[in-house]
């Protein structure tokens, strides 16, 4: 559910006009609303109610300020995998205690950030990060706490661009080499091993590789405390998918994966962490892009628009799919039309849709792409400098830009030309 719907014709953002924002900030922008945010949150920490948890937002599906001051005062902790991002959660005001840091390339210098400002636990990826990690902790006269992701060599069925959980994928280490991996950790001083972190990949349309991936997990538990180690924490991941188009099967809702981690892992007594980003930002936000030609071509249609792949990379980088609405509704039984959804990037990957089944439009019409709220704005860049979109929070009635549009002096400015030039 989110709470973008039609009221007399026209798209709103929860009580606004989406055209009327638009007429405000300009075509495009990307627009989340709070309710959707806040709900989703919601969902997932009521899933598991009862039980020890901690619902840790992945801040790199949509890392705006704002997004993660909405979601911290809900109770959200966060999931971090840069040293930018663990400066943006500090700013928007998550202690350092409600902050875990993932990734595979933690630097030196990201993990003495953490350190000093306060980190809930590293979640570490390698035997080279495990000593690297040991040295600065010692150096700080300070001991990490950490889990150690291990690869369950489940096939999670989605991208192979967001599947991490296989054993061809970067990510963790072997599970069959869990037992050695931790005495090595438990015999470095800087470090404290507090228990075991497992993700699979993103997207996730059904539950069995969940379980799959959680009953080794419980396993693995029951034997790394027989050798002794104190595993009270086991940190899910993500990866729950969400419906890109209102026509397909909705994925398992944030109940039955509660009640799946309730069943498999429940018995073990241990605190519970989940790192839910794109079920939570998906669906709170959509771009808005305007027409600016209507192109006839050899046996197509071409639908032009103001919005291009360096706003929304998905449907470029994973053949993604965005369900693509206009904001003034159709009038009813009006005959669609295929079009060829494109942006005005110079690149023939520049392109939102094939065929794409859409009433008939007309330069200056505007549409809004369902389901862009997460690895939409944060993936965007200046390719063909061209401006970052504004950014729009809508709470209730009330709306405000998060992220302004730069002009073109500031972005040229950022450059600076040598001396001998």
């Amino acid at each position: 559910m989110d709470h973008f719907l039609y009221h007399n014709g026209v798209l709103h953002a929860e009580d606004v006009p989406l055209s009327e924002i638009a007429e405000a900030v300009g075509t495009p922008f990307y627009c989340y609303s709070t309710a959707t945010l806040s709900r989703h949150f919601r969902l997932f920490d009521e899933a598991l109610a009862g039980m020890d948890h901690l619902v840790c937002y992945a801040m790199k599906a949509a890392s705006n300020q704002a997004i993660l001051k909405t979601l911290a005062g809900l109770g959200a902790g966060m999931d971090v995998v840069s040293g930018g991002e663990y400066a943006r959660a500090r700013a928007a005001g998550v202690p350092g205690e409600r902050i875990v840091f993932s990734g595979v390339g933690k630097t030196r210098d990201e993990m003495r950030m953490a350190l000093i400002g306060g980190i809930r636990q590293f979640n570490v990826e390698s035997e080279p990060e495990m000593a690297v990690l040991n040295a600065v902790a010692l150096e700080l006269g300070l001991r990490a706490p950490i889990t150690i992701r291990v690869n369950p060599d489940v096939d999670a069925k989605t991208h192979a661009k967001i599947a991490t959980g296989k054993s061809e994928n970067k990510f963790g280490i072997p599970i069959a080499r869990a037992r050695e991996v931790y005495a090595q950790a438990a015999a470095l001083p800087g470090l404290e091993v507090i228990g075991i972190d497992v993700h699979i990949g993103s997207q996730l349309t059904e539950l069995a590789p969940f379980r799959l991936a959680y009953e080794k997990v419980a396993e693995l538990t029951q034997v790394l405390r027989a050798d002794g180690h104190d595993i009270r924490r086991l940190d899910l991941g993500g990866g729950l998918g969400i419906p890109y188009t209102r026509s397909n099967e909705a994925p398992p809702l944030p109940t039955e994966y509660g009640a799946l981690i309730r069943e498999v892992l429940g018995h073990l007594g241990c605190e519970i962490e989940i790192e839910p980003g794109r079920l939570i930002a998906g669906n709170a936000g959509i771009l808005v892009a305007r027409v600016i030609y209507v192109k006839s071509g050899e046996g197509r249609d071409f639908l032009i628009l103001d919005a291009a792949m360096n706003d929304l990379i998905r449907p470029a980088m994973y053949d993604a799919h965005h369900d693509i609405v206009p904001l003034h509704e159709a009038t009813p039984g009006v005959e669609q039309r295929p079009y060829d959804v494109v942006g005005p990037v110079c690149e023939s990957g520049d392109t939102f849709a094939k065929g794409r089944m859409l009433p008939p439009l007309a330069e200056g019409d505007l549409v809004a792409f369902r389901s862009a709220g997460a690895y939409g704005a944060v993936m965007s860049s200046e390719y063909n400098t061209r401006p970052l979109v504004p950014e729009v929070l809508v709470h209730g009635r009330d709306f405000a830009v998060i992220r302004g549009r730069p002009t073109f002096d500031e972005m040229i400015n950022r450059d600076t030309i040598p001396e001998w030039l």
